[in-house]
């Protein structure tokens, strides 16, 4: 892969990333006060995934022939290992500091995405949208 190609990739990852990181704690914060951490969590991350993941399919990797289905479905093993990591920082976090609020609540799981969104990016690369040219030696 040349180093274009890699900035390009990057580049686009890194702003859906952000863009998905953002929307994701705006829509935790905002189910927050009506739903349990966990729960406020699976919703918010459900969404941002099924964005992001077509986000990534359709810019970042573009030039993959990868179908949506296989898109999604390698993300949802994602989901999964986000969803885990995300909620297990949040319920610890909490667990500290019952009293804390939303926000502060929001800054964590916000910090936990952010570490799950480096494996995500090799998972992806390497396994869900490989190009013709990683698959031959």
């Amino acid at each position: 892969m040349g180093r274009a190609v890699w900035s390009r990739e990057v580049g686009w990852f890194v702003a859906i990333g952000v863009a998905s990181t953002a929307g994701q704690a705006l829509l935790y914060w905002g189910l927050r006060p009506w739903s349990p951490p966990v729960v406020a969590n699976l919703v918010s991350l459900l969404v941002l995934t099924v964005l992001n993941t077509e986000a990534n399919r359709r810019l970042t990797f573009r030039h993959a022939a990868t179908t949506p289905a296989r898109a999604h479905l390698g993300a949802g093993g994602l989901f999964l290992l986000g969803y885990l990591v995300t909620s297990g920082a949040v319920l610890w976090f909490t667990h500290l500091r019952p009293d804390a609020s939303p926000a502060a609540e929001t800054a964590v799981l916000a910090t936990a995405s952010v570490a799950v969104t480096v494996v995500r990016f090799v998972v992806l690369r390497l396994a869900v949208f490989r190009t013709a040219r990683q698959d031959t030696p």
